[in-house]
């Protein structure tokens, strides 16, 4: 018993406050409660109705308008206001529970002699007006969802990167341009000699005047396959020298031939 640790009834600034200073003075509306607010009286019944899981087109009236009376009620309790709506509506459940009491008809009656029927009317419209507007809700909304942006670009310089050439687009084009050939090709009673280094100079002629050239463009038909084998390896040696680029637009795009660009 001697070993019990009073517990401090407050802490200030992390400090443990075993006693209550004597002038003390707490004001009668220091504490607040919190509910749920509710946006009118068919929100509150609305909400009543869902949590039970009950049937909006069979409400247990009686029950319901217990529990309705009981929530206004621990509002006037809490001294909060309270709108004329929800009195309003607390009549209206009583008048529908005292129809609901009476002694009904032995013939069959009409839809619209249920007493229920304007009040379910009013949920049923509520609810759709609920729930559109919930949707809506939803919906990305200008400054709070989505934000102008203003990017200066003026600045930015923008290299386009080609796609690299492997050798295998590089001997499918060839063998585009030697079925071009077969198509054309003569017989040749006599056969100039082709040089190697000839042909990389009339290459490079050709790329110095223009920015850059189709892939077949740099062969000549008329030579046949000796001199699109001429051609191909000169190609391959100004590429290997360092003075032409083999490039590709896009993906299988026709390849293109330019000189390489000095710094």
């Amino acid at each position: 018993m001697d070993n019990i640790v009073e517990q401090p009834v407050a802490r200030v600034k992390g400090d443990p406050l075993l006693k209550l200073p004597e002038d003390l003075y707490i004001p009668p509306d220091a504490l607040e409660v919190f509910l749920d607010t509710f946006e009118g009286p068919l929100d509150l019944l609305l909400y009543l109705i869902r949590r039970q899981n009950f049937d909006i087109l069979n409400i247990p009236i009686a029950h319901i308008t217990t529990q309705y009376i009981s929530y206004i009620e621990m509002m006037d309790e809490l001294r909060l206001e309270l709108a004329a709506e929800y009195l309003l509506m607390a009549a209206l459940l009583a008048e529908i529970k005292s129809r609901m009491l009476l002694p009904r008809q032995s013939e069959p009656e009409d839809e619209y002699d249920d007493p229920r029927v304007y009040l379910i009317k009013k949920l049923q419209e509520y609810e759709c007006i609920k729930k559109a507007a919930e949707e809506i809700e939803s919906l990305p909304r200008y400054q709070r969802d989505i934000f102008d942006t203003i990017i200066d670009v003026s600045d930015i310089e923008i290299t386009k990167q080609h796609p690299e050439v492997d050798l295998q687009e590089l001997l499918f084009a060839l063998q585009d341009v030697l079925k071009r050939v077969e198509q054309l090709s003569h017989h040749h009673i006599t056969k100039e000699p082709l040089s190697v280094r000839e042909r990389m100079a009339a290459i490079l002629e050709k790329l110095n005047r223009s920015d850059s050239l189709a892939f077949s463009a740099l062969f000549t038909r008329s030579e046949g396959k000796g001199g699109v084998v001429v051609s191909f390896l000169a190609i391959l040696e100004l590429s290997k020298e360092g003075l032409l680029e083999i490039i590709q637009p896009e993906a299988l795009a026709e390849l293109r031939i330019r000189a390489k660009k000095t710094a």
